[in-house]
């Protein structure tokens, strides 16, 4: 069901940006956005736990990204994976 949902940009995502490092990490897909609400905060605890500074969360439906960790600095890229 999930595979079908993403498919028409029907599955929740998860969205987080952080400022340090500069980067974005996508989570999903989610059949609702309770559970992205919920799985969420896992997420963001694990990149508190690896100093990350200034991060942001957005939920959102959307088809699955090309990239589910994208790093916006050239020069940091093992920064940004997990």
């Amino acid at each position: 069901m999930i595979d079908t949902l993403n498919t028409y940009h029907q599955a929740w995502w998860i969205e987080i940006l952080t400022a340090q490092p500069k980067c974005t990490y996508y989570f999903g897909p989610f059949g609702g956005a309770w559970k992205a609400e919920v799985a969420s905060k896992g997420f963001v605890e694990d990149l508190e736990g690896e100093f990350a500074q200034d991060i942001k969360v957005k939920i959102d439906r959307h088809r699955q990204p090309d990239l589910l960790t994208i790093e916006h600095d050239p020069l940091a890229v093992a920064e940004c994976l997990p």
